[in-house]
């Protein structure tokens, strides 16, 4: 008999909350089993929502209050000890739950998550992580906001750490490590990045390939699948690329729709249409990690629909059973 994986669900966070998370909950339990919700939140909401999950189970846990988006991530944290999120995050490190995730205030989560769970030895700090996708299959990116100055170490870290993640998520693909920079030559970028190039370039690791630098026209290439970069340019890449893929599709679906022609076009093109809108669909990628901590933490985006954050619930669940935290304390050492 399989293992029960516990999920610690804070179902209050997010727009749309908590009928969003309940609804992500039953879509994701329709494609798994042996999964335990622990779910976090006003009780008398949530059993109104949700029902029967055939091959799981789930616990409601009633807390009195939520964390608002508004809240800062210091008066969240004076203020919540009895709200769904640091409930949540405290059953993680009770170990009553193996991972948490939450689609709420980002800041918060982050503050809270850090002041009740432990860094894994030898990491200086966290690192905010998410999926992106690319020609081939699946980028791994990090950070994205967590640290805006990072030091080379920092760096290095963020390379063992992703490419960890990505063995979780992907364990039948070796990891490809490259630090986002101005150029690809050897001269290029500043002294920190050029100091966690060094490091890289000599450290022997089985785990991933260093291919040394990558720009940012190549970041959906497909050469490389662990892009390692400091909080501030990640987060700028980021919101560029999801900017640019709303511009995209905005445009593909007004030229395809403002005439005659072009809805005959878009008739007989609707497969390839649809493929298209697929791999640019943000649900599909949903869930960002926050990696460096002793236990992982899961945030989904907090405007996405019930089908992005049943996304998210899949990478909670690749990443215990991809056993995310032990590839991290073993090859952070090695």
């Amino acid at each position: 008999m399989s293992k029960i994986l516990n999920i610690a669900v804070d179902a209050m966070g997010g727009e749309g909350s908590p009928k969003k998370t309940i609804d992500g909950i039953i879509h994701h339990s329709k494609s798994t089993n042996n999964i335990n919700y622990n779910i976090f939140g006003n009780k008398k909401e949530i059993s109104e929502l949700i029902k029967d999950l055939k091959g799981n189970s789930f616990k409601i846990i009633d807390t009195k209050d939520k964390i608002l988006d508004t809240d800062s991530p210091l008066s969240a944290a004076r203020k919540g000890k009895n709200s769904s999120m640091w409930k949540a995050i405290e059953s993680v490190k009770s170990k009553e739950s193996d991972i948490i995730i939450s689609a709420g205030n980002t800041g918060a989560l982050f503050v809270i998550a850090k002041m009740n769970l432990e860094m894994i030895e030898n990491i200086d700090k966290p690192a905010l992580s998410a999926l992106w996708p690319n020609k081939s299959g699946m980028n791994v990116v990090l950070d994205l906001g967590a640290n805006i100055e990072c030091s080379e170490k920092n760096l290095t870290d963020f390379a063992i750490m992703g490419s960890s993640l990505f063995k979780s998520l992907f364990p039948k693909e070796q990891p490809k490590v490259a630090l986002l920079n101005i150029g690809s030559e050897d001269i290029k970028g500043n002294e920190t990045i050029k100091g966690a190039y060094k490091i890289l370039s000599e450290k022997k690791s089985n785990e991933f390939n260093f291919a040394g630098y990558i720009e940012g026209n190549n970041i959906m290439s497909g050469d490389v699948n662990v892009i390692v970069t400091d909080g501030f340019t990640g987060n700028i890449a980021l919101k560029t690329a999801e900017g640019t893929a709303n511009f995209i599709m905005k445009e593909v679906k007004n030229s395809m729709t403002s005439n005659l022609y072009g809805k005959v076009l878009s008739f007989l093109n609707i497969k390839n249409l649809k493929k298209v809108k697929d791999k640019l669909d943000p649900r599909l990628y949903n869930g960002a990690i926050l990696i460096g901590l002793n236990s992982p933490v899961v945030k989904s985006h907090g405007s996405t629909d019930y089908i992005g954050f049943s996304n998210s619930l899949k990478v909670c669940e690749k990443i215990v059973n991809g056993n995310l935290i032990d590839k991290i304390k073993y090859n952070i050492i090695s």
